[in-house]
């Protein structure tokens, strides 16, 4: 029996235990990349870069900042409780006679109430409620932006390490087996020691290669994981089409730039709408605050503690406030006239940043026409490369050339293959930096 009951009470614990134990296997599941494309990069960084996180924790506090200067709006109930002992009761001489006045205990239970009608405070968050919205969204749109062109560029950079990697492992793959064509060729008198000597140095030298590369590829994906906001101790392997990304160079470089399409525009445009409210709030200072009172006192007063609640003598009232500052050194016109200056420079902050808009997006659009000029012809040398390499190799083995034309073509392939796609990823990052000067990245 006694089993029986433990075996029940283990029961009912694994089933009270289990929803609790089940999710965290999944919530530590969705916190890694299956398929690490560049479009799941940038979508979990969005989700879990401690950047974008904060900027939705600033709404948040935004909003309830808000909801709090709104709230004096509301009326305002309060209620106030107090209990008084006195030991020694105040005396007077009346026609000679000594009289004591008051009781022995006083106690009273307020309520009052209090409702604003017209005050600059809660009429400029009235006012403004909205502007202070969307200018905390509009931060974290920004902050967004940068982190999709930041992941893009740890994205391509990782990738071309990555790549470099790839070129050197299959350039030792062929240097592995020349120094063994040449050792067999010189062992058997066919060519002298120095083809199998060089041969060496190159496969030497490609190994050396790759293990600086391979740390290289460490850095990048580290720095990769940095901008996702991605665990650093967790594997990310990434996923690549080379024939897409390649397909995805092109943009139309006829656009032309709309500042409002600039998010740090619209920022600004947000930011002046602010500071012309509190242009209106100094304004507003010379209008009258208002508001509506009202009390209700329950007053208890008795020589004896016992009977001190027996009754109650209550008093209640309401009435209006009318507070108007008649005169404060001039502080009023001060303010006034500092408020009109300050958004004043907001005409030359729009000034200076429509022209900081207009440099960087020449340079970028510059930089996206050189780059692409560029890519195009590594493509073909590319080409050109590989058609030269095979012949020259097909010539030596022929024995047409010699060896040293052979490390000569190699050497011209391998720098042709990094070039191409050094070429690739650079056309790539200068297009992002187009998007975002034309103001085209959304999200």
């Amino acid at each position: 029996m006694f089993r029986k009951i433990v075996f029940s009470v283990v029961q009912i614990l694994i089933l009270l235990t289990a929803p609790f134990t089940f999710p965290q296997t999944n919530s530590q599941n969705d916190s890694l990349l299956h398929n690490a494309t560049l479009e799941n990069c940038v979508e979990y960084a969005i989700k879990n870069q401690p950047l974008i996180k904060q900027s939705l924790i600033n709404e948040d506090i935004t909003n309830q900042e808000i909801n709090s200067k709104l709230s004096d709006w509301y009326p305002q109930l309060n209620f106030n409780f107090n209990y008084q002992h006195n030991y020694k009761l105040q005396t007077s001489v009346i026609q000679g006679k000594t009289v004591r006045f008051g009781v022995n205990n006083t106690s009273s239970a307020q309520f009052s109430l209090n409702q604003t009608i017209f005050n600059s405070n809660v009429l400029l968050a009235s006012s403004t409620a909205g502007d202070v919205r969307e200018e905390a969204e509009q931060s974290t749109t920004e902050n967004k932006i940068n982190v999709v062109v930041n992941v893009s560029k740890a994205f391509y950079a990782a990738l071309l390490a990555q790549n470099q990697i790839d070129l050197v492992n299959e350039d030792i793959t062929r240097l592995k087996q020349s120094e063994k064509d040449t050792y067999n060729q010189y062992k058997s008198g066919v060519v002298d020691k120095t083809d199998y000597m060089r041969a060496t140095v190159a496969l030497n030298n490609a190994m050396a290669e790759q293990t600086h590369d391979k740390e290289i590829l460490k850095t990048s994906y580290a720095y990769l994981k940095e901008q996702m906001g991605y665990p650093a101790n967790e594997k990310l392997l990434l996923s690549y089409d080379t024939t897409k990304m390649e397909e995805d160079i092109f943009i139309d470089t006829t656009n032309t730039i709309d500042y409002n399409n600039r998010i740090e525009f619209r920022l600004l445009k947000t930011e002046k709408r602010l500071q012309e409210a509190d242009l209106n709030y100094y304004k507003w200072s010379f209008i009258p605050s208002l508001s509506a009172f009202g009390e209700y006192n329950f007053n208890f007063i008795n020589d004896e503690l016992s009977q001190l609640y027996k009754q109650d003598f209550p008093t209640s009232f309401v009435g209006l406030q009318l507070s108007f500052p008649i005169f404060e050194g001039g502080k009023r016109f001060h303010e006034i006239e500092q408020a009109k200056l300050e958004l004043e420079q907001y005409n030359y902050d729009f000034e200076s940043l429509k022209s900081s808009i207009n440099t960087k997006y020449v340079q970028a659009l510059s930089s996206y026409k050189s780059n692409l000029v560029n890519f195009l012809t590594q493509k073909k040398n590319l080409s050109l490369a590989k058609d030269v390499y095979s012949t020259i190799e097909l010539q030596y083995k022929s024995g047409v050339k010699s060896y040293l034309d052979v490390i000569t073509a190699e050497t011209d392939l391998r720098s042709t293959q990094v070039n191409y796609i050094n070429a690739l990823y650079q056309v790539l990052s200068s297009k992002l930096d187009l998007q975002k000067a034309l103001g085209i990245i959304k999200y």
